[in-house]
């Protein structure tokens, strides 16, 4: 951008210099339409800016009793959530903080998803499936002493079937993608390989330069706009297209930091044997 900016007041302020051919500012609009593609790249991958910033989530789902609080305190590695054979003792969503391969991996504990008659208890089926929503990834318990699929979870498009208790059970079954036994040990690991894996198929090629925040994101969206105009209203006067470069390094300069006028310039002299 700087250099564009530069090349197109060399030619309009410069333009008695040998050095500076009249047609200088035509190397810049190719340029222009590389940086609209890169920006809007970025812009798409603003919502991933915001789930590397504020956490991946993963919601464990299942039937009552299907062993989800005691895998959230199994990954915890303390003692979060209240485990009870009583089914519905999970009422509200729970929530820790776990370090997977670097990235941050935001853990939900969810109340058993039934049709229930206690007023408490559906309000906690309720944020349950708040929760469901919400989530970039969903691990669905099924005791594998009891299997139960809820219905409502099972087209879901970014889930992983997790079969529980396999402490108990005499054989391994392949319906499930992942065995695991939350009083043991078994399979915990294999599981915290797989979010991760999944964490990182889905972010790991992108740039750490995405826009994550709002206001990033509003700028870039600006900037992206006056680049655009610039390139394709070629029946303006070079005056006018250089000042929607202007404004979009306006915005783009409240994220990177302002270009001023000894920088261009600087460009300009490094480019061109001006006065000389």
């Amino acid at each position: 951008m700087t250099r564009a900016r530069a090349l197109i007041e060399a030619e309009l302020d410069f333009a008695d210099e040998d050095d500076i051919p009249g047609s200088v500012s035509d190397l810049v609009w190719d340029d222009m339409e590389k940086l609209c593609r890169d920006i809007e790249q970025h812009l798409q991958a603003a919502s991933t800016g915001e789930i590397i910033r504020d956490g991946f989530k993963v919601v464990i789902a299942g039937a009552p009793n299907a062993g989800k609080s005691s895998l959230l305190n199994a990954l915890a590695r303390r003692d979060v959530a209240i485990v009870t054979d009583i089914a519905g003792t999970t009422r509200d969503v729970l929530q820790v903080d776990l370090d997977i391969d670097g990235y941050l991996i935001k853990l939900y504990d969810t109340a058993g998803l039934r049709d229930a008659d206690d007023r408490v208890e559906m309000e906690g089926v309720r944020r349950a499936r708040v929760a469901l929503r919400d989530a970039d990834l969903v691990l669905l318990l099924i005791d594998m002493t009891r299997p139960e699929m809820p219905a409502d979870l099972e087209a879901s498009s970014h889930h992983v079937t997790v079969g529980t208790k396999s402490d108990l059970i005499d054989s391994a079954s392949d319906q499930y993608d992942l065995q695991i036994s939350a009083t043991t040990g078994e399979g915990l690991e294999e599981l915290r390989q797989l979010i991760g894996g999944i964490v990182a198929q889905r972010f790991g090629g992108l740039s750490l330069a995405i826009p994550s925040r709002q206001r990033h994101k509003d700028s870039l969206a600006k900037c992206l706009a006056a680049v655009k105009a610039a390139v394709s209203q070629t029946d303006l006067n070079l005056e006018l297209r250089t000042e929607q470069l202007r404004i979009a390094a306006d915005y783009l300069g409240r994220i990177t930091g302002r270009v001023d006028v000894e920088q261009l310039l600087g460009v300009i002299f490094s480019e061109f044997c001006i006065g000389k």
